[in-house]
């Protein structure tokens, strides 16, 4: 059996029950203790799974939006703060799902923007602002992440540009990977960095290396990262290695 379909068949083993042994993962491949334990570390190695002792595990689960967004509020003033900063006016910005890019939105009243998202916090929050030309992107309405996904959101993202893509994340891996927990809304990311000039990710320290079981891009699609981890962490030297611009975000500063 070829490796990639090993793999795929691995991944699929711990999606139905969360975590699988090394022993149970060689009879049911019909493959040796070694050639799984090779496997399951070229897929932690790529941020698709967790080893751990005698197996790997992954974990899937994300908070709903709404508990997401009550946690870590100053840190995602902060970071969402800086990013404010960044945007001039007259400007376009992609905004996507995650919670401290809501909290980026927050920032953008009385601003004269347009903002393209599939957020649907993001457009309750902008909705009445008059200033900002607010473009919602289509798809089907994901009720706990507050979001539209799906093939509607990447076709209309094929058809516009902007200046700026504001995106979240899941997890960071110390190499630079960007995770999502979510395979569906993967497709709709990858299309938004496609349509932005410059890509800036917001990330908490939280997210270092949080987590995540897919790649939704690596360092070389980052222009930014605006986060209130440490500068010394691995994961930020090195995506300043690998060219990205890492700006600290300091919550005793923030506004709001």
């Amino acid at each position: 059996m070829l490796a990639e379909r090993r793999h795929q068949l691995i991944l699929r083993a711990l999606r139905s029950g969360g975590t699988a042994s090394v022993a149970d993962l060689a009879e049911q491949l019909d493959a040796s203790a070694a050639t799984i334990r090779r496997d399951l570390l070229k897929l932690e190695a790529d941020g698709l799974l967790t080893r751990v002792h005698g197996g790997a595990v992954i974990d899937e689960e994300r908070a709903p939006f709404n508990e997401a967004a009550e946690v870590l509020v100053a840190e995602k003033d902060a970071i969402a703060a800086q990013a404010a900063t960044m945007i001039e006016d007259g400007q376009s910005i992609i905004l996507d799902s995650g919670t401290t890019v809501h909290r980026l939105a927050l920032q953008l009243h009385g601003r004269r923007l347009t903002v393209i998202t599939n957020n649907l916090a993001v457009y309750d929050e902008l909705i009445d602002d008059e200033d900002i030309d607010l473009m919602l992107l289509g798809g089907m309405v994901i009720r706990e992440s507050r979001m539209l996904d799906g093939f509607m959101a990447e076709d209309n993202l094929r058809q516009v540009h902007a200046d700026w893509l504001f995106m979240g994340a899941c997890g960071l891996r110390p190499g630079g990977q960007v995770m999502d927990t979510t395979v569906a809304e993967v497709p709709a990311r990858r299309a938004m960095i496609a349509a932005g000039d410059k890509v800036v990710l917001l990330a908490d320290k939280s997210k270092f290396p949080g987590t995540g079981m897919v790649k939704i891009c690596g360092p070389e699609d980052l222009d930014t990262l605006i986060t209130n981890a440490s500068e010394d962490d691995a994961t930020c030297t090195a995506l300043r290695e690998a060219g990205v611009r890492v700006i600290p975000a300091d919550a005793t500063t923030a506004d709001g």
